[in-house]
């Protein structure tokens, strides 16, 4: 049975097989017999797809090239837009700028309009201020014509005015000669006190307050050493015809002393400021007193009050004086580069002279007709006291002037400087005939104050090492040095009877020299 089935399977298998290898015969032989159809049509359609395939890859290309031009048109199209846009903002920021020109420039042309206003306002100004000053230099030329003809005319009155002053101080030299005569006749018989009255009517009078002197002696031993003033003492002076000393200081006090007993005799208080300089009417009634706080104090002697505030310098007044004929005119320098002339019946200032160098020091002339004064650049001046002109002036120092001091007889003045000189001048020709100079002579201070002895035969100069330092004018050597101080000499002052020799010192000590 089973060899049937299996013979069965096998007749089927090769039965398909055949059919198979049938099926596959037809096929090839249909395939041989279709061939020449098939190469026919297909020799077409090939050429056909190679001809596509190159338009395909022609047209690929193109493609290719369009895609990169439009790449390339959008690149310029960013960059043309990113240009427009700054461009549009250039422009937004120029129109903006234009506007602000615009506007500004309205405005320069409304400040022209003004400005051509005012042109054509300062142009009439100019030329009415021109036609003024056409008239006032017609003015000043026949001004000028006059002051140079009055000067002319002042220059020979000041000439005849000095030709008779040099015939006065002649005949006052013959006077001086006469009394001195007299005095030593009248020494010797006994009669001082017949010396001491009105001899030629020039020379001393026998009034109430009159100067008499004594020959001065020349000092060694220090009597007193007065503690008179705390932080400095730049101003002493005695009474005419008193040993009574006049004491100035820093703390603003002013006090009397008995140089016989050391002892104050009384006090001056009102004084604001510190005490710069001193003088004594000739009738000892009245003392000045020159402060820093700008002004001048007039006491009354005998009572001790205050007379006087002098007001009207607007600096420290440094210098003062008193006429020697009347006890009316006073005189001051202060720091604000001017002179005063007072009068203390008045209570004012009568004259004030302005000068661009600050004065220093100060001195009547013995008729009170003329000032002396010394200033910071070292020059001496003289001053018509009635007319505040300058009269003469010479190179007195290479520094400032520290002092000025006349002599009894009214011919020589004495010029101390920051330069360590002290210098003598004939007043007739302001001709110097003595200077004296030691080498341990140094000035202190600008408000230095030296003097000449009664008899007009020596000086007496302090120091800045605590010296007293005395020459003899006529040797012009150093005859004495007095050494009691501890401090820098701001001051000497000789007794008008010859003795004592006072000196001051920046400490406010006094010494009391006989």
């Amino acid at each position: 049975m089973a060899k049937t089935c299996k013979s069965q399977e096998e007749i089927a298998n090769d039965a398909i097989k055949n059919a198979l290898k049938a099926l596959r015969k037809r096929h090839l032989l249909e395939e041989a017999a279709h061939r020449p159809a098939f190469e026919a049509l297909s020799r077409p359609i090939a050429s056909q797809g190679s001809e596509w395939k190159e338009k395909a890859e022609s047209l690929q290309l193109e493609l290719q090239q369009c895609y990169k031009a439009q790449s390339r048109l959008s690149e310029q199209l960013v960059v043309e837009v990113a240009e427009s846009r700054a461009l549009k903002a250039s422009v937004q920021v120029k129109e903006t700028a234009i506007a602000e020109m615009q506007k500004e420039l309205t405005e320069v042309r409304e400040e022209r309009s003004q400005l051509k206003l005012d042109l054509e306002q300062k142009i009439k100004a100019l030329e009415l201020v021109m036609s003024e000053n056409s008239e006032l230099k017609a003015q000043l030329e026949q001004m000028t014509t006059k002051a140079n003809k009055a000067e002319a005319e002042n220059k020979m009155l000041i000439d005849r005015w000095m030709l008779e002053k040099m015939k006065d101080a002649e005949r006052l030299n013959e006077a001086n000669a006469l009394y001195e005569d007299m005095v030593q006749r009248l020494k010797a018989s006994g009669l001082e006190q017949l010396a001491r009255q009105q001899v030629d009517g020039i020379v001393r009078r026998s009034e109430e307050g009159a100067e008499f002197f004594l020959e001065s002696n020349i000092p060694s031993t220090c009597k007193y050493r007065l503690n008179a003033h705390e932080g400095g003492c730049a101003a002493i002076l005695f009474e005419y015809n008193s040993s009574r000393l006049i004491t100035g200081g820093q703390d603003r006090s002013v006090k009397v002393w008995d140089t016989n007993t050391g002892t104050v005799s009384s006090n001056l208080h009102g004084c604001l400021g510190s005490v710069l300089d001193l003088c004594i009417t000739h009738d000892n009634r009245s003392v000045i007193a020159a402060s820093s706080s700008n002004n001048l104090y007039v006491w009354d002697l005998n009572s001790g009050r205050v007379r006087h505030t002098l007001t009207g310098h607007t600096e420290k007044v440094c210098a003062v004086d008193v006429s020697k004929v009347s006890s009316r005119h006073v005189v001051s320098a202060a720091y604000d580069r001017t002179i005063k002339v007072w009068d203390l019946m008045k209570g004012y200032c009568t004259n004030t002279i302005i000068f661009h160098s600050n004065c220093n020091a100060l001195s009547f002339s013995m008729d009170g007709q003329t000032i002396f004064s010394g200033h910071v650049d070292g020059n001496l001046r003289l001053w018509d006291i009635q007319t505040g002109k300058l009269l003469s002036e010479v190179a007195a120092h290479s520094l400032a002037v520290t002092s000025i001091s006349l002599s009894r007889n009214g011919n020589v003045v004495l010029t101390s400087g920051r330069d360590n000189l002290h210098n003598l001048f004939d007043v007739r020709s302001l001709e110097v005939c003595g200077t004296l100079r030691a080498s341990g002579n140094r000035v202190a201070s600008n408000w230095s104050r030296s003097c000449i002895s009664p008899d007009d035969n020596h000086v007496a100069a302090g120091s800045a090492d605590g010296s007293v330092y005395i020459w003899s004018i006529s040797k012009g050597d150093i005859v004495s040095t007095l050494k009691e101080h501890s401090s820098s000499v701001l001051c000497c002052k000789w007794s008008g009877m010859g003795k004592p020799l006072a000196s001051a010192d920046k400490n406010g000590t006094v010494c009391v020299w006989t």
